[in-house]
């Protein structure tokens, strides 16, 4: 089997290379699928990616052409820091549509990470911040955008969002991503939005606050409220959520907020009650707007749903594959290794085999088989 034949591979063919040609000693795809491969046996850094490759070499024959053995750390830190991320991820985006493609995008969750140590001093270079976008049911990335800051997430988002195709899909973002501008791309992409508010809006979150005050206080004798609960039971905690979702008001004051949000056409409000072991309690609530109908089960597994991005991506990228340690920094080098990382995280959650993210990296470390599965999912 070579790299041509491997889905992934595919994908990757398009790929410019940025060596100059008197520098070209080792394949360009060769280097990518090694990194890629490396990535998800453990590798953390240009090294790494170098000593996996010699201690696989004889296997690493089956899928590489290799014409002159593996590369060193030195060539692949080359490559990647002047690979252009740009191209690096429309080749990404290619192997990820084509699963679009095959299991449709049920939910996109939205969020953003920094890479806390992709800081370069001496190059007055910032922190690495990623905005990605995850899918809740088949668990793969299925973009990201780098950005300068937090702040900058707003300008961001819609350069994410114009990458996907959305259509028929459900958009949950936190309130950073609680804009106008966000909402109509979402609904001129033929999609449904669930986004969080806050403080960041005032008057919407003051609106939406003081709505739910009133039909709470009328124990939800008007205002067509739906209510859903779920209980769970997780570390020693009970923790119990009440889904209220209701139409938009047809008041006079709400007639701006209406004529202001594209699509909007329900609100929410989500309270958490958790009680501890020790009998210590604790409650929260949280409020929403919608695009999508007051039914109030579907908002309640958006919610739900949106959370799985900080629980199956970002943690798993800070547990298992220890981004915010890693200390690459030059060029862009931070960029490409996080998609490397991505990709990795996408390609191993395809894999069906039992075990953790983790074991399953040690597993393909150790046993071909189990590696190569992962790369033909």
């Amino acid at each position: 089997m070579t790299n041509g034949n491997m889905a992934i591979a595919v994908h990757f063919r398009a790929l410019t290379d940025p060596r100059i040609e008197r520098t070209k000693k080792h394949l360009l795809l060769d280097v990518v699928v090694l990194a890629i491969c490396a990535v998800i046996c453990g590798a953390e850094g240009w090294e790494e990616i170098e000593e996996f490759g010699r201690q696989k070499q004889a296997w690493l024959k089956r899928l590489l052409k290799l014409p002159h053995g593996i590369p060193s750390h030195d060539t692949i830190a080359r490559v990647f820091r002047r690979l252009k991320p740009q191209q690096f991820q429309e080749c990404f985006l290619s192997w990820t549509k084509a699963l679009e493609h095959e299991l449709g995008l049920e939910q996109v969750a939205i969020d953003g990470k920094t890479l806390r140590r992709s800081f370069d001093r001496a190059a007055a270079k910032n922190a690495l911040h990623l905005v990605s976008a995850w899918t809740t049911r088949n668990r793969f990335v299925v973009g990201q955008q780098a950005v300068d800051g937090k702040s900058n997430e707003i300008t961001a988002i819609p350069e994410l969002l114009r990458l996907l195709d959305l259509k028929g899909a459900i958009v949950t973002l936190d309130a950073m991503g609680c804009q106008k501008a966000i909402a109509r791309h979402v609904i001129d992409a033929e999609a449904d939005y669930v986004l969080a508010v806050k403080e960041n809006q005032p008057s919407l979150h003051a609106a939406v606050h003081e709505h739910f005050l009133a039909l709470h206080e009328t124990d939800f004798a008007r205002g067509g409220v739906r209510h859903h609960v779920t209980r769970s039971t997780d570390h020693g905690r009970v923790v119990e959520r009440h889904y209220y979702l209701c139409p938009v008001p047809h008041s006079p004051a709400w007639n701006p907020i209406r004529a202001a949000w594209p699509g909007l056409r329900s609100i929410g409000q989500v309270v958490t009650l958790t009680q501890y072991r020790d009998g210590h309690e604790t409650s929260g609530v949280r409020y929403y707007i919608s695009s999508l109908s007051p039914k109030v089960k579907r908002f309640a597994q958006a919610v739900r749903s949106h959370w799985a991005i900080e629980n199956s991506l970002h943690w798993v990228l800070d547990v298992s594959f220890e981004e915010d340690a890693s200390r690459i920094r030059k060029d862009h080098g931070p960029e490409n290794f996080a998609l490397l990382r991505r990709l990795a995280t996408s390609m191993i959650g395809r894999d069906t085999s039992p075990g953790s993210i983790r074991r399953k990296r040690k597993r393909a470390a150790w046993n071909n088989t189990a590696l190569l599965n992962i790369l033909t999912a």
